[in-house]
């Protein structure tokens, strides 16, 4: 199958372009563009391509392609055909299907509605709301608040307005009971309210539910005010820690093997409106999958933003002129290293991380653990592999990581921590590996728990010497120990070999560097935890009136420095049963 389409590649032009990847039932599975074709192409084909890349290109059968003048011209293209063909193994929204948005239609007198399919005729979206019950309090709250018609798409003209006008539900269009201007003012706020924009709306409700009182129209004011309970409870939940005016998306890419997820999170105004997950199956890498998704996520319309925020070196140059020329929307595209945009990036970037990977546990891993057994020669492949690292701060909060990964997929259950104890303050990473090792597997022969088939450590011959030397008492030195070093991804043993470096392709090299990623990831939460920890109690103790005992009472009481944010001084008081003098002392140096 492979052959017919490994010379169509290597016949392909130099030129930009787009081909399209069939199957031996003539179906396209996957659309791409190139700055060159010939190029781009055959690379599919060369030898020592990682598991992944090998099974998708096992499914071509013949390759065609289309020239274009340049490569914005085949983006441009390639966005179309994937629309149009929607292929297997590109990128895939499924707006439709997935997460619904709000609409604004685009008429005289506008209707809001929910809606799954997007229509190019000039209508507004909001969205996508993944939580049905963010999108259902929108529309309820819209419906209380404005007299919008709730009648068919396009509005007919009646003698008498139905039952809605009656109720107060609606203010009449179809007979002309209220005036284009008036009813736009409507929409307006709408849209503000949408965008997050709505402190304005909370003091008009406020202000309306004191003045029916204040006039004895108590059913009234009740109304108003589960009406304001609610409009502030949306309020709440859209609150992140920002100030900021300006729109913005963040867009986070994640791959594991052929399984891609993105996250896009929108904030408006400085609140969270929405966040989504899209899925793939794809040939291509986190970038070039990033970009296809930025392409159809903004070419099928929506809430644009100001500026966008990547996870990933995407062409920003070829993404602006698509925005500034196709949508008409100046846009600026950035890829943050630091800083309060990096962080929210990276929350997106776990929340499509931690949806890859329960895909990916689903399946079956068979072939990069056959290749693992190959290159580390083991007798079987590793069913149970265990990962270890170390994280510290200048000598304090040491701390190990233990990981498993089963059949190469992580099985967070069997994950554990281990405070170090025996360094005295002193930064000794073999000594700290040697006592995690020891700790671990003196307890799961105690328990009698399943050993692993493989361990692996994060650095070179050091840290494996110590793993082994922790396992030589035990009984247990059977078991094979390697170490992958960051800075080349080579791989180390527990015996005379030399370290080896493999292709970053290398599906076995990619389940260690998983393990290796994952085991960090895990070390470094603690420590910033007992970090973060320290550093509340140090804050507390340094405000008149809290001491050490006191300082570990209060935060007995609450979980969180933001949690006493959310409470008064007399909320503080009363629950940590310290003085309100004291609790004001708290509030003031809070809101520093």
């Amino acid at each position: 199958m492979q052959e017919r389409a490994k010379e169509q590649a290597k016949a392909l032009p130099h030129l930009p372009g787009v081909y399209l990847m069939k199957d031996s039932s003539e179906k396209i599975i996957y659309v791409g563009k190139a700055k060159d074709l010939r190029h781009r192409v055959t690379s599919y084909f060369l030898g020592g391509k990682d598991v992944k890349t090998s099974f998708l290109v096992s499914k071509i059968d013949s390759i065609e392609y289309i020239i274009t003048g340049n490569e914005y011209e085949a983006l441009v293209l390639e966005n179309n055909l994937i629309k149009k063909y929607n292929p297997h193994y590109n990128i895939s929204l499924k707006d439709g299907k997935s997460y619904p948005l709000i609409r604004i239609t685009n008429e005289p007198f506008p209707k809001v509605f929910k809606t799954r399919r997007i229509i190019h005729d000039g209508s507004e979206y909001y969205g996508p709301y993944p939580d049905g019950k963010s999108l259902t309090q929108y529309l309820d709250l819209i419906e209380k608040m404005f007299p919008l018609r709730k009648c068919g798409i396009p509005l007919k003209k009646r003698y008498t307005p139905c039952l809605y006008y009656h109720i107060g539900r609606c203010c009449g269009p179809c007979a002309n009971l209220v005036s284009e201007k008036e009813y736009a003012q409507h929409i307006n706020k709408v849209r503000a309210f949408l965008q997050g924009k709505d402190d304005e709306l909370i003091r008009l409700v406020k202000e309306q539910m004191l003045l029916a009182s204040k006039e004895q129209k108590y059913e009234l004011a009740a109304e108003k005010r589960d009406l304001l309970i609610a409009l502030e409870n949306v309020s709440k939940a859209q609150q992140v820690e920002d100030f900021s005016a300006e729109s913005r998306d963040y867009a986070a890419c994640e791959m594991r093997m052929h399984l891609a997820a993105v996250s896009i999170m929108q904030i408006r105004d400085g609140k969270l409106m929405g966040k989504a997950l899209y899925r793939a199956e794809t040939f291509g890498d986190e970038t070039e999958t990033l970009l296809n998704f930025l392409v159809q996520y903004y070419g099928d319309g929506g809430n644009r933003p100001k500026q966008l925020y990547v996870s990933h070196d995407v062409d920003s140059n070829l993404i602006g002129t698509y925005f500034n020329r196709d949508l008409n929307l100046p846009i600026e595209v950035n890829l943050p290293k630091e800083g309060k945009h990096y962080r929210i990036l990276r929350m997106a970037g776990e929340n499509a991380a931690r949806d890859v990977e329960k895909r990916l546990k689903s399946k079956e891993n068979p072939e990069a653990l056959e290749e693992l057994m190959e290159v580390l020669n083991l007798e079987n492949p590793p069913k149970l592999i265990e990962g270890f690292d170390i994280s510290h701060l200048s000598g304090k909060y040491t701390v190990a990581s233990l990981i498993s990964f089963v059949d190469g997929h992580p099985e967070p259950k069997n994950y554990r921590r281990f405070n170090i104890k025996s360094l005295g303050g002193k930064v000794d990473d073999y000594k700290s590996i040697k006592e995690a090792v020891s700790r671990r597997y003196s307890r799961v022969i105690k328990e009698k728990r399943p050993l692993p088939d493989l361990i692996m450590v994060d650095g070179g011959k050091g840290q494996v010497n110590a793993a082994k030397e922790a396992l030589i008492p035990l009984g247990l030195d059977a078991i094979s120990v390697v170490g992958l070093a960051e800075e080349f991804e080579e791989i180390y043993f527990d015996d005379d070999r030399k370290a080896l470096r493999l292709e970053r392709t290398n599906s076995a090299l990619k389940v260690l560097i998983a393990i290796r990623d994952e085991a960090h990831r895990f070390a470094n939460a603690l420590s910033l935890q007992q970090r973060s920890k320290e550093a509340t109690f140090s804050l507390l103790e340094s405000i008149n009136g809290i001491g050490p005992s006191r300082s570990k009472k209060i935060m007995q009481s609450f979980n969180s420095l933001e949690e006493m944010l959310e409470l008064s001084a007399q909320d503080i008081a009363k629950q940590a049963q310290i003085p309100l003098s004291v609790a004001q002392r708290i509030i003031k140096a809070l809101h520093l």
